[in-house]
């Protein structure tokens, strides 16, 4: 397999499901020939052209309230928001419109749509432009929810994303799109739902989402030094949330920790917490312990920003806690 960068493996996944399907369109601001934000869109507009990949007014509510309509006609949009903190302005078209039209029509329109935003602190983008929002949308039903944390993951699952035929947002970690791993040429789908365990572990379940996965297998490299041997699990997807394999591990270890870098309070990792507690607490032999980010926006300056994004010295704190 090729080595690919998690941008560029998102770029092969939107041009091959585009030749694949001619009802597949983009839109987004800047995403034509320009390329897009980050760059993720380069490359598109020259093969599909401006029918297909449609520059969009800056107006995020009519980018998803247009990609609804035109999920509903039967075309497959994939929307573009620079930044998830813009879906403010859009969420009465994304979880009251698109989520809701299959249930509130008895199943009789399909809303296929993809809606990718990029995420996540660490590159000094302030307090409106470094949030991690994925608990807003998993608490939607209707809506799935995928944090892809490889290039892998990302082209599997974005493909999955667009064949689908309910409406997806797909969150991809700004901080991930440098990040290089194999990925096949030719298109492949990996299903939601379904979990990855990315380092085996007997003492210790360590779930982790988006950039986090790799924060948390740094820890864990540097846990087994002192015999501390730690699953890492990637739910890849948290709505649908594969509950199964986490418990199962959680079976085994006996303890969880749960690690994501949306702020702690309210974030996906409550929910993870609370079905094992409901589930499996018979098993735990220590108290479940979730890190997260501080109740607080995001920061500008760097080293008050670098102090909010847990870090592999906090996930090793935690587990030597936990073990007394």
């Amino acid at each position: 397999m090729a080595t690919k960068t998690y941008l560029q493996a998102i770029n092969d996944g939107l041009r091959q499901e585009m030749e694949r399907d001619s009802n597949i369109i983009l839109l987004g601001e800047d995403i034509g020939r320009f390329g897009g934000c980050f760059g993720v869109t380069q490359g598109l507009f020259d093969q599909f052209g401006e029918d297909r990949v449609k520059d969009t007014p800056i107006t995020e509510s009519a980018i998803i309230g247009a990609a609804t309509g035109a999920a509903a006609a039967g075309l497959r949009p994939v929307a573009e928001l620079m930044f998830v903190d813009f879906i403010g302005v859009a969420m009465d078209q994304l979880f009251n419109q698109a989520a809701k039209m299959h249930f509130m029509f008895g199943g009789k329109i399909k809303i296929p749509m993809v809606v990718r935003m990029p995420q996540g602190a660490g590159l000094g983008a302030a307090a409106q432009h470094s949030q991690s929002l994925e608990a807003w949308f998993m608490h939607v039903p209707g809506l799935k929810v995928v944090m892809p944390a490889t290039p892998y993951d990302a082209k599997g699952l974005l493909i999955s994303a667009i064949r689908d035929d309910n409406p997806v947002v797909f969150l991809e970690h700004k901080l991930l799109y440098g990040t290089t791993g194999e990925v096949p040429d030719d298109p492949y789908t990996i299903d939601f739902g379904k979990a990855n365990i990315c380092r085996k572990g007997e003492n210790l379940t360590i779930v982790a989402t988006s950039q986090m996965v790799l924060t948390a297998l740094d820890a864990a490299e540097q846990l087994a030094k002192e015999g501390i041997s730690c699953e890492v699990i990637d739910p890849r997807t948290i709505s649908p949330l594969d509950m199964g394999t986490i418990i199962e591990s959680v079976k085994k270890t006996h303890a969880l920790l749960v690690v994501h870098e949306a702020v702690k309070i309210g974030g996906a990792g409550a929910e993870i917490a609370a079905q094992v507690a409901e589930e499996a607490f018979d098993y735990l032999d220590a108290p479940i312990v979730r890190v997260g980010a501080p109740f607080t926006p995001v920061p500008f300056s760097t080293p008050l920003e670098q102090a909010f994004i847990p870090n592999a010295g906090r996930i090793i704190e935690a587990v030597r806690k936990m073990r007394g």
